[in-house]
């Protein structure tokens, strides 16, 4: 089976306001890069034929390969810009309709979320270079491009090593549904397109498919009450107020470096396709972007369910390569061309 991986890396990600108001750091372009070379050549030592990128507007993509002297099929996509969120949308469907069998997306909770708009079930390895990164992995890429390669290839299969992962499904009265893959958040006195991180006290309510305690954003408000892992088919739901007599305390990590204090009315376990209502007015903002308004009386409904895209499990999936010797014996072709040394 011929596998073609595409690789997707948003150049915008982790470059927001959130630099300044917390402190989180940015990644340069160099450094995605560079990432993106050892995925490609981490892709094709596991068996990938064809990568397939997605150009972009700072050439982070065209740069990572120029250098390589890989056997396989290294192509670039391009597609007309728009400097936002629909670039990774447009970009991942395109990717399929390139025939791709595995995705690699860098970026953040935002680009990853973009990605499965694009493409809903994607069998996907999100690496993390943005400010919430509680959907994409820190690992080197080198192994994250060969667990790619492996499933595009078709020698680990996607059943058994890339579930479905949980995600948040949103309908809005009168208005397209959404989701959230890690949380949907309702705020108060907020509007869309503020790039600053959440202040507690707007903080009304919180629909979490994961819930998990070592983490930043929104996710710990969960987190540190009822924790729930990617593997547990329930979500959590936190009902906050904005008054400190009203509720109780918990510092949490907003932010990079930035702590706040949410005041909690109640925090509980919700069953997969069990629903939460919202009423308007307010700002419902996904995966940290404040993207939906809520007018007085409007309502939306909110629950978890497992029909998210297909997370490539990257220990599972190098597991089962070694239990079937799929690295033994092959041609020594990075040795010979250092393709898999000097790679950019």
């Amino acid at each position: 089976m011929t596998g073609t991986v595409g690789v997707l890396a948003n150049p915008r990600s982790g470059t927001d306001v959130r630099r300044l108001a917390a402190r989180a750091t940015s990644m340069p372009h160099g450094s995605r890069r560079d990432e993106v070379a050892r995925a490609v050549v981490g892709a094709v030592a596991a068996g990938a034929e064809r990568v397939v990128l997605l150009d972009d507007a700072f050439r982070i993509a065209a740069q990572a390969v120029a250098a390589l002297d890989l056997p396989a099929s290294l192509e670039l996509v391009k597609l007309p810009y728009r400097h936002g969120p629909e670039d990774s949308i447009v970009g991942a469907a395109r990717l399929r309709d390139e025939g791709c069998g595995a995705l690699i997306a860098l970026g953040g909770d935002g680009t990853s979320r973009a990605v499965v708009k694009g493409w809903p079930d994607v069998p996907l390895v999100p690496l993390s270079t943005g400010t919430n990164n509680v959907f994409p992995f820190r690992i080197e890429a080198t192994v994250a491009g060969a667990a790619a390669g492996l499933i595009a290839s078709g020698q680990v299969s996607a059943a058994e090593a890339a579930p479905p992962a949980k995600v948040v499904r949103v309908q809005i009265d009168g208005e397209p549904d959404d989701l959230a893959l890690i949380d949907a958040v309702f705020l108060e006195d907020d509007r869309v397109g503020n790039f600053l991180p959440f202040e507690a006290a707007r903080i009304r309510c919180v629909v979490l498919s994961r819930a998990e305690p070592a983490s930043i954003g929104m996710s710990p408000i969960g987190g540190l009450l009822v924790p729930c892992r990617p593997d547990e088919d329930f979500g959590v739901v936190v009902r906050c107020v904005g008054h400190e007599s009203e509720g109780r305390r918990l510092r949490v990590p907003l932010s990079a470096g930035l702590y706040g204090t949410v005041h909690v009315a109640d925090a509980q376990r919700v069953e997969l396709g069990e629903e939460a209502e919202l009423v308007g007015p307010g700002v419902l903002a996904f995966d940290g972007d404040r993207e939906r308004t809520l007018v007085e009386g409007q309502r939306a409904t909110l629950r978890v369910a497992r029909d998210g895209p297909r997370v490539i499990d990257i220990d599972r999936t190098l597991r089962l390569a070694a239990e079937r010797g799929l690295f033994h014996d092959l041609p020594a072709w990075a040795d010979a061309t250092g393709g898999g040394v000097d790679c950019c």
